[in-house]
Parts: structure tokens; C-alpha cells; sequence
């Protein structure tokens, strides 16, 4: 009998019968029934384009070594989950559970799928950690196995799920990953997932996230909390954001921000939205005309600068904060890897890039972009002060149809029961078959 933990299955590749690479495991998809362990009936599985599909657990052929071998029979419709289907690491594990011996609650950390039969898998065990029993920081609670049928899901009306344990599964996600991954989420479990994250992480992901998904998580966030996940998020994401709250809420959060980034964001806010000054970042790195090659590539060098914003450096006259004194010109970064570490940076000005208005409509930023393959051109005021730049990735967002982050097409429906969404433990009362 073959015995694979969920979690352990989490990242692991997919490989057709050839030994070509298709994807890589996110979930396990499993259907509640009455009286027996749940039926394991497939994998959700990530494949080239961040597409999220379903693999049946039929079409598995191999499972081991850190690897899953199909036989090649993939449907790239996107996953869409349907009534009756349990998704074991977004929905089931961190769960608080009642053991029927009466030994107490504990919480689901892992679950063992097992084969039963010619391709037929269930969730046979649960691994679950009780409860810490001192107050010290580093102390865990005790493991224990349990079978299914021995588990009671803890029924104290109105009490979230543990997210923990799926958050730490998604510890090594890229921003946009870990939103993807949250919006195939049930919304009230995005929602404990999102309160789980750190301020740093949550900015990050609701920058990668449609905007009625941002504001639908900042709404069910107290007014510090929003606060400070504002602050950490780039200035124009925040202020794109705060446009979409009322009047009255934006208002507040921006009164509860950090002073200077809550300024920044009220800069941004004074300009139209398709706009150079709408669209731009007032985060680019500005420097003096004195300042050397050896400095400039120190400061492109920092770990959480942006792609887009380290490719060139902005030089101005004092004072070096949006808005700058007279803008100068951009040094591009290839440029500076051709001269020596003394040069100044005030020698080495492109005298082919003209920054644009504020007021220049987006469709013209992004026209002047395409038209000499750059990643990021400058924003001046009417007195030629340095106000930001506008970033490829800016104009991307600007250009592409609100929904890009959720246009694909669906799966087919697998059956039609009326069971997503509820409790486990109601959901046991009932049948589910893909």
C-alpha cells in the first residue's frame, strides 16, 4: 500500500510519459462522503502561464521521489472547483478538530493519501498537533495520528480556521504566485490568509491583485493594520488603491499613514489616473551629476529595488526627493558597466531621452515606451522638476483589460452537487463524485 503526505506532494514536478517537465503540484482535490475517508480524485497542478488546472488522479501513473509521472493527458482548462470537492492544503489543513476518544482539539497539519485499490486514493490519516501546554515561545504541541472517521470538526459557531498552516505552505511563492493562489481561494479563506500574512508580504500580494480583490481584503482589515499595509506598498499601487476605498476611509487610512508616504500618495492622488503622473512611481533612484559609476551600481544593487526602477539612474540638481530640483538626464545601467567605477555620472547622460509632462495622456507614455524599447521614461513638472517615472510594468497594467489576472477558460463541471462552501462537517453528509 502506497502511503504520500499532502504537503510533502506541495511544489513537487510533473512529468509526462517523454520526461518533459508540465507542471508542478499546488493542491490535492479530494470529494467528502458519509462513510468512508475522503476519495482522493486528483491534483491541482500549475502549469507554464501560472494556469492552474486539474489533473485526475487517474492519468497519475508514478508518485515518488519528488516527482508525479502522468501519461501525458493533461486538460489545460483552468481549475475551477466545484460542489463537494475539499482542496486538502487551502481547506483542510490548520483546521481545529475534536478527537471522539475525548483526548481533545488539535489542529490538522498534514494529511496521508493512500492507494486502496488500481488507482483509487483516499485520505486515510490526518497528522494533527494538539495544543502548546506551557507558555514558552518555542514550545510545540504534541503530534498525533489519527483515521478520519476519528476526527469531530470543533463546531464553536463562528470560529476561523487556522490559516497558519497553509500560509507556511505558500512560504516560497513569488508575490504574483501567492495572489494567484489566493484568489482560487474561498473568499472568506482568503480573508484569514491575507490577516495571517506579514504587512510586507500582504502589500505585496495585493499589488498583484485585481482591485476588487484589494479592496474587498483592506475592508475586512482594522483601519492600523490597512494602514500600515500601505504603507509598505509601493506609493502609486497604495494610491491607485486608496482611490477605490469612499472618500471617508481613504481619507483616514491616509491620516493613520507614515507622514512621508502618506504624501507621497497624496501626490500621486492629485493627478488624473491616465496620466504620465497617474501612472508614475515617485520611487526612482536620483543622484547628483557628481555622483560616480561605483555608486550609482551600489544603489541599483539593493536587494528590494524593482527591476524596472534599478535599469536607470535619475540625475537632477538639488534637492534629490520628488519633486527634485532640474532634471538632468537618466543614466542606463548598461551604460555605466562600459566605464570605469570613478566616471561621473554627470558625463554619462543619454541625450536621446526626453522625460514627458505629467499631463501626458497614457497612450502616449506608452507609444514612447514601445517606440525605443525602454523600461522606464522620466516625469517632469511644468518647471522641468523631477516628479517620478513611469515604469513598463505601469504601463502593462494600464494597457492590459481589467481582468487579465482572471480571464481563462473553465473546466467542465465534474458533478453537480450543492455542497461548496460548507462546513466539513456538513459537508459529510453528503456524496461528491467527479
Amino acid at each position: 500500500m502506497t502511503r504520500v503526505f499532502a504537503a510533502r506532494l506541495v511544489g513537487c514536478s510533473v512529468f509526462d510519459p517523454n520526461g518533459d517537465r508540465v507542471g508542478k503540484v499546488r493542491d490535492v482535490l479530494a470529494v467528502i462522503r458519509s462513510h468512508a475517508a475522503p476519495r482522493v480524485i486528483g491534483l491541482i497542478i500549475e502549469v507554464p502561464g501560472k494556469r492552474r488546472v486539474f489533473l485526475s488522479i487517474g492519468r497519475v501513473t508514478s508518485i515518488g521521489s519528488g516527482q508525479i509521472i502522468t501519461t501525458g493527458n493533461i486538460n489545460l482548462r483552468r481549475f475551477e472547483q466545484r460542489g463537494g470537492e475539499l482542496r486538502v492544503m487551502a481547506e483542510l489543513l490548520g483546521r481545529k478538530v475534536r478527537l471522539r476518544d475525548g483526548s481533545g482539539e488539535a489542529h490538522i497539519e498534514d494529511a496521508a493519501m493512500e492507494e486502496v485499490g488500481l488507482g483509487d486514493w483516499e485520505l486515510s490519516q490526518v497528522f494533527l498537533r494538539r495544543p502548546k501546554t506551557t507558555a514558552s515561545p518555542f514550545a510545540k504541541g504534541a503530534t498525533v495520528f489519527a483515521a478520519w472517521g476519528d476526527l469531530i470538526e470543533n463546531a464553536d459557531p463562528g470560529e476561523a480556521q487556522s490559516a497558519t498552516q497553509l500560509v507556511a505552505s505558500y512560504a516560497d511563492l513569488l508575490p504574483a504566485d501567492l495572489a494567484n493562489a489566493m484568489l482560487d481561494l474561498p473568499e472568506q479563506r482568503m480573508i484569514e490568509v491575507a490577516e495571517e500574512l506579514s504587512d510586507d508580504r500582504l502589500a505585496d500580494v495585493l499589488e498583484e491583485m485585481p482591485e476588487n480583490e484589494q479592496v474587498d481584503i483592506l475592508n475586512q482589515l482594522d483601519d492600523d493594520r490597512a494602514a500600515d499595509v500601505l504603507d509598505a506598498m509601493q506609493p502609486d499601487d497604495a494610491a491607485d488603491l486608496i482611490a477605490h476605498l469612499s472618500n471617508e476611509r481613504g481619507e483616514a487610512l491616509l491620516e493613520l499613514m507614515e507622514p512621508e508616504e502618506a504624501e507621497d500618495v497624496r501626490f500621486l492622488l492629485s493627478y488624473a489616473p491616465e496620466t504620465a503622473g497617474g501612472l508614475m512611481t515617485t520611487e526612482p533612484i536620483i543622484v547628483s551629476a557628481d555622483a560616480t559609476v561605483a555608486e550609482g551600481l551600489a544603489l541599483i544593487r539593493r536587494h528590494e529595488l524593482a527591476p524596472a526602477l534599478g535599469a536607470a539612474i535619475c540625475v537632477t540638481l538639488p534637492p534629490y526627493e520628488p519633486p527634485t530640483g532640474r532634471f538632468l538626464g537618466m543614466v542606463h545601467f548598461q551604460r555605466m558597466l562600459r566605464y570605469p567605477p570613478n566616471e561621473r555620472l554627470g558625463n554619462l547622460l543619454d541625450p536621446s531621452l526626453d522625460p514627458v509632462a505629467a499631463d501626458t495622456s497614457a497612450a502616449e507614455v506608452s507609444r514612447i515606451l514601445a517606440s525605443y524599447n525602454l523600461v522606464s521614461v522620466p516625469v517632469v513638472d511644468e518647471n522641468h522638476r523631477l516628479v517620478g517615472v513611469v515604469t513598463i510594468d505601469d504601463v502593462l497594467d494600464y494597457l492590459l483589460p481589467r481582468d487579465w489576472r482572471s480571464t481563462s477558460d473553465e473546466r467542465p463541471a465534474y458533478n453537480d452537487t450543492s455542497t461548496a462552501g460548507l462546513p466539513l462537517k456538513e459537508r459529510s453528509a453528503h456524496n461528491g463524485t467527479h
